[in-house]
């Protein structure tokens, strides 16, 4: 016969402070764990929301990222006469060779300055990206002085506002507009003419990669093989969606981290867990002994105790939630372990980061309950009695 969840119940609201005390434990526990995996999340879904499945990226053959996956401008000209190449209106191929270098900022509250990714790049560059919307200001003009700035770029660092001007490469350039990206990787970036930059940066005999466009997903896989098979290009081609998927190692050190410190803080709360059992179990020796003689056998204590343990962590698991919801969208940055620059991004509790936490926080009460519990079905009756 089993014991009634009911009686669980009513067990964790007679003691109200030992149940909240516990609670809050796991709770913590669980508020540091949503936050790492949140952090993933968010650096993911910047990643894989990136790119277009219509795309081709061209690099040299061998590199896993523009900044290092530079070509002759030569050979840009092949790329743009290969077939699958899709062409616009006016009969121009869709391909845009672009150059992306690194320049440092300070941050607009004066901590200090970090890496940032510049590309270069034309009008046609912007056009394979329709997602991206400019949201203040204009594009920049082909053979000037100007740059674009992305949304989180403006809102984290200074001379990021339309009409400052920031200096690097050989001079000034002027911001004279915005973008949004809406949330992807291209959120840690400027934009700016690409053979100004060129020039500025003496790379005028080379592009850093190409961007192909081709007329439906099966052209840019077949367009992407066909680069990367033909041995006088030495190139490598991949579907932008699948070169930004690649970048997400930028997470692993927030992975082990969080690995490390979840398990750290995980073994903590199941040592409370585990201590309020014991005193759960020492204080109600007679009631179980009580339940011994109604009838209730030991397997079904041992699961009832093992059960309200679960509820304790489950109550901890959903304020860990609720604590660290006001975080949700909260925009932060990390280094990109491939760039070398830093990426934008923002916190994520997705249904999936919540239901991760549930499960650590029931098995936290699982595995913290299953020794009390099984002392409170090895009490003998009549002991348990005269204490």
């Amino acid at each position: 016969m089993a014991i009634p969840i009911s009686y669980n119940v009513r067990n964790l609201r007679l003691r109200k402070g030992l149940t909240l005390m516990t609670a809050l434990g796991i709770a913590l526990t669980v508020a540091t764990a949503v936050f790492l995996m949140s952090l993933v999340a968010g650096l993911d879904r910047a990643f894989a929301t990136t790119g277009d499945s219509h795309n081709v990226v061209v690099l040299r053959k061998g590199s896993d990222a523009e900044l290092t996956g530079g070509f002759p401008l030569d050979t840009l000209q092949t790329l743009r006469s290969l077939a699958g190449v899709a062409r616009n209106a006016k009969g121009e191929p869709l391909a845009s060779g672009e150059l992306v270098t690194i320049i440092v900022l300070p941050r607009r509250d004066g901590t200090g300055e970090v890496n940032v990714t510049v590309r270069g790049t034309k009008a046609i560059g912007i056009a394979l990206r329709p997602n991206i919307k400019l949201s203040e200001g204009r594009w920049f003009q082909p053979g000037q002085r100007e740059v674009v700035v992305s949304k989180s770029i403006h809102a984290r660092f200074a001379q990021s506002n339309v009409g400052d001007t920031m200096r690097f490469g050989k001079g000034f350039w002027t911001v004279v507009g915005v973008f949004d990206s809406g949330g992807s990787a291209y959120d840690s970036e400027i934009w700016g003419d690409v053979n100004q930059m060129a020039t500025d940066f003496d790379r005028t005999g080379g592009v850093s990669s190409a961007y192909l466009r081709a007329e439906d997903t099966g052209t840019a896989t077949a367009l992407a093989k066909q680069v990367s098979d033909d041995q006088r290009l030495k190139l490598d081609g991949v579907i932008e969606t699948d070169y930004y998927a690649k970048q997400t190692r930028s997470g692993n050190t927030i992975k082990v981290v969080g690995y490390v410190v979840g398990f750290i803080m995980a073994i903590g709360s199941l040592f409370a867990a585990m201590n309020m059992m014991y005193a759960t179990v020492a204080y109600r020796a007679r009631e179980i002994a009580t339940l011994r003689i109604l009838g209730f056998s030991r397997p079904s204590i041992l699961v009832s105790f093992v059960l309200e343990s679960m509820l304790v962590s489950l109550l901890g698991a959903l304020c860990g939630i609720v604590l660290m919801l006001p975080f949700n969208g909260v925009q932060t940055g990390t280094s990109n372990q491939v760039t070398f620059s830093e990426v934008v991004f923002s916190l994520r509790i997705t249904p999936a980061v919540a239901m991760w936490a549930i499960v650590i926080g029931v098995l936290v009460g699982f595995f913290g309950g299953l020794l009390p519990a099984w002392r409170a079905a090895r009490l003998e009756i009549l002991a348990a009695l005269r204490g």
